[in-house]
């Protein structure tokens, strides 16, 4: 099995993407809950990885602490290269940038600098089936710390329902857990 788990919360005031940002003691205070509800329901985890994004890799080491393990690093599991708006404050991007955000750009344009849905999508998609092939097979259960879009694209795949950047298909909360089951199915269980 592959358990998703979300990030804790970032900065609210910030746009995520491809953002610097670590954990607000909020987001710190979740990983560790969701840590320890891990621990608990998924105690054959054998393997934690991680987008290397600084809210994803922070989340992972507090709950790679539950289980003795070490991280490591996916960058394709990224949330989408927002390009020169990772990080912006929000008002500043909309002063700068009104009207660009994911929802509202079309399936081919790109974020200025940084990359378009149709291109987030077959990115995650490619990391996935790789990410499915690599550990398909291997003893215990492998925990995967990731973006709220990220598991978006990965549940809209497995389920077979067209990804779209104008709505959140699969809504993940901030350390959300997800499981991915090997025939593909998922279950929401925080």
């Amino acid at each position: 099995m592959i358990v998703l788990m979300r990030h804790g919360q970032d900065d609210p005031d910030r746009l995520g993407g491809w953002s610097d940002a670590g954990l607000t003691e909020e987001g710190r205070r979740q990983a560790e809950e969701a840590a320890e509800k891990l621990r608990r329901d998924f105690p054959g985890i054998r393997r934690i990885y991680a987008s290397d994004l600084p809210r994803a890799w922070e989340t992972a080491e507090i709950a790679a602490r539950e289980f003795g393990l070490p991280v490591l690093p996916v960058p394709g599991f990224r949330e989408t290269n927002n390009g020169r708006l990772a990080g912006m404050q929000k008002a500043e991007a909309r002063e700068k940038y009104p009207g660009i955000f994911f929802a509202a750009l079309d399936f081919d344009e790109p974020y200025p600098g940084g990359e378009s849905p149709r291109a987030f999508r077959d990115r995650i998609e490619a990391a996935w089936a790789e990410f499915r092939r690599d550990t398909e097979g291997l003893h215990g259960d492998t925990l995967l710390v990731t973006h709220a879009g990220v598991i978006n694209v990965i549940l809209c795949h497995e389920s077979g329902i067209p990804f779209t950047n104008r709505e959140m298909t699969w809504p993940t909360p901030h350390a959300g857990i997800v499981a991915v089951e090997s025939t593909g199915s998922a279950a929401l269980t925080s």
